[in-house]
């Protein structure tokens, strides 16, 4: 036998020991991870869902963004909805999931941070989950389904493209899965598209060649299934002037700006034109901007 042979011979059952070892460490890490997972959820009111070589984790939010609800103008028949559905989650009643959709800017993310800065006294939670926690759905549900808390699974900014599995995650969970879905846990989603998927104008149309779909409506039926899932789906569209205004007047109010009102709407109509378009975000923007100038100009006097 050669000598290389005899070296290979006994760096084997070295490596094969590594091998153990280090498997056994990553078999403790998870263990603790899970552990510290179930932990943290006492300690916390708001928690992110991460995932890291295929396996999830919670972490706290030690600093939750909490929205007072008088912040949020021009949607009260939204805030209404979202309010009422909540309550009803919260005393155990039937509740549904929500799907909050429309232009961006307009409030919908703001609206589900003010039901936790609302109820948190009454044991509502906050879990943010992004695209690639839904695959982790039923475990997150598995974990929570038997806490005394009552918990909102956010997902922010949703959107599915055609090739993207994910969607079916989310189909699964809301209904129509094998597993089924604790009381203690509702899904709120907001997004940018009604279906939260793309619709194409060739759904509409007839099969022009081969290569189309002969039956394009079940591909349309199959896009509009999902958000169907969401019992409660609230819509959300670009504000009036006059709501933008008042909203810039609430935010000056709330900051403590001492500007005329005439000179604070003309700046604040100048700062629309040159944005992204008139929303709440576009009118807090502003006034944050003036708010910063202020005081910067009262330093250097």
């Amino acid at each position: 036998m050669s000598n290389k042979n005899q070296e290979m011979e006994g760096i084997l059952p070295l490596f094969t020991e590594l091998l153990e070892k280090a498997d056994s460490l990553l078999n403790r890490l998870d263990a603790r991870t899970t552990h510290t997972s179930s932990e943290c959820l006492n300690d916390y009111i708001a928690f992110q869902w991460r995932t890291q070589n295929g396996t999830g984790y919670f972490v706290p939010v030690k600093h939750p963004h909490l929205v007072d609800s008088a912040d949020l103008i021009g949607i009260n028949s939204q805030c209404a909805a979202l309010d009422r559905n909540t309550r009803q989650f919260l005393q155990g009643l039937p509740a549904n999931h929500a799907l909050l959709w429309g232009d961006r800017g307009t409030g919908k993310s703001s609206l589900v941070k003010a039901m936790l800065q609302r109820y948190v006294d009454k044991g509502l939670r906050l879990v943010g989950i992004g695209k690639e926690g839904l695959g982790h759905l039923q475990e997150v549900a598995e974990i929570l389904w038997e806490r005394p808390e009552h918990y909102i699974l956010f997902c922010d900014d949703l959107a599915f493209n055609e090739d993207e599995p994910e969607y079916r995650e989310l189909k699964a969970m809301l209904e129509g899965g094998i597993s089924a879905c604790p009381d203690n846990v509702l899904i709120y989603a907001t997004s940018n598209r009604r279906h939260l998927m793309p619709r194409q104008v060739r759904e509409n149309q007839y099969p022009q060649n081969d290569e189309d779909e002969l039956y394009p409506r079940e591909a349309t039926e199959e896009k509009v299934s999902l958000s169907d899932r969401f019992g409660l789906r609230l819509a959300f569209y670009r504000i009036s002037q006059d709501t933008y205004l008042e909203i810039v007047s609430h935010y000056a109010q709330k900051r403590g700006l001492s500007v005329p009102t005439e000179t604070l709407h003309r700046a604040a109509l100048e700062w629309e034109a040159s944005s992204s378009g008139r929303s709440g975000r576009v009118a807090y923007q502003f006034v944050a901007d003036l708010a910063g100038q202020l005081a910067l100009e009262s330093e250097t006097k």
